[in-house]
């Protein structure tokens, strides 16, 4: 099959014939009908991921088909249209059997742990546990970010930030995440505040329901703006970005009793400003995926027309694309999703 192969971290991958997937005790092959480019294939293309090891296929959030079945699998057949959680949970740990699989502690990545997406064929473990069936009514391009991106800002904006209508939120970053932050919230009702470098990164924002936009730039008080705007400060504020500045930002940004939900990750240490964080009795909260079984209330939203993930894709290519458009991530995300299709190209 064709896939994108790096061979060295940070040097340009290579498109390039590999040997298929085996077929996965417990699993499936899919045939990967779109896939979508996000921050974190470039962080693990620079090498900052200890778990991957070269050579290497990328891509971990996908829309497919199902091409084989192991016959232990019970509940799905070939050519049943999915979409897959980026954390692939084993269903047997403990946080597994308490519904956790966001944060299972055998769980394994495509793209990661394993060979990914940025290829004709992936195959998916535990496939009873990590398997969603895609309703017909959504594309191939629309679903390649539910799995990551708009699944990662659905269970931040409702369960782990528990945001409410009339609430002011600020969120630092509108790339994939950030954009599915801003549209989910303003749909629930907050008042939404997007803040990037990237003038275009804000009008989309704007268009998918952001009351407020600021352009952040060397010396500007960001924070100062957003408590002036807020009289007081957000209620929550969101990293989409994962840097060290940016949470110092958010968390100057809340009110008391403010809720930080961390969704960029962060390098191994960073040094903040936490002074302020117990007397004003501040919640640092982090967010990592959603599991399969919570998937039906988002996709519910997404039928319902009340959110639009298709319109937050601007850029569709083909494989041989992918290494420019992986450099061009060096000098920060594109505006919007680029979704990548395997079989084109």
């Amino acid at each position: 099959m064709r896939a994108v192969l790096i061979e060295r971290f940070a040097d340009a991958p290579i498109v390039t014939d590999v040997p298929e997937p085996a077929l996965p005790e417990g699993g499936v092959i899919l045939q990967v009908r779109a896939t979508g480019l996000c921050r974190s294939d470039w962080h693990g293309w620079q090498g900052h991921d200890p778990d991957i090891a070269l050579p290497h296929v990328p891509g971990h959030e996908l829309a497919a088909t199902i091409a084989e079945v192991d016959s232990g699998v019970r509940g799905w057949r070939p050519g049943q249209r999915v979409i897959v959680p980026f954390i692939c949970a084993c269903g047997d740990c403990e946080q597994c059997r308490e519904g956790n699989q966001q944060v299972c502690t055998r769980q394994l990545q495509p793209g990661f742990n394993y060979w990914g997406s940025f290829a004709e064929y992936v195959a998916i473990p535990y496939a009873e546990v990590n398997l969603v069936a895609l309703p017909e009514e959504i594309g191939y391009d629309s679903a390649a970010a539910l799995g990551c991106r708009f699944a990662t800002a659905y269970r931040a904006v409702t369960a782990v930030g528990r945001v409410r209508p009339g609430e002011w939120l600020a969120v630092f970053g509108c790339g994939g995440v950030g954009l599915s932050v801003t549209t989910i919230a303003a749909a629930a009702g907050a008042r939404v505040i997007a803040v990037d470098t990237n003038p275009a990164a804000l009008s989309l924002a704007t268009r998918h329901g952001a009351q407020h936009t600021m352009l952040a730039g060397a010396g500007d008080d960001i924070a100062e703006q957003i408590r002036q705007l807020t009289g007081g400060g957000a209620a929550v504020t969101m990293d989409a970005i994962g840097a060290e500045s940016v949470v110092q930002t958010a968390l100057d940004s809340l009110k008391p009793r403010g809720r930080h939900v961390q969704l960029g990750l962060l390098p191994d240490r960073v040094r903040l400003d936490m002074s302020f964080l117990a007397f004003r009795e501040l919640s640092w909260l982090g967010s990592h995926g959603m599991a399969a079984h919570d998937y039906p209330a988002m996709l519910d939203l997404v039928r319902s027309g009340a959110v639009r993930p298709d319109e937050l894709v601007t850029s569709v290519i083909g494989l041989d694309e992918v290494a420019p458009a992986l450099a061009a991530m060096t000098d920060g995300a594109p505006a919007g999703i680029t979704v990548i299709h395997p079989g084109s190209g």
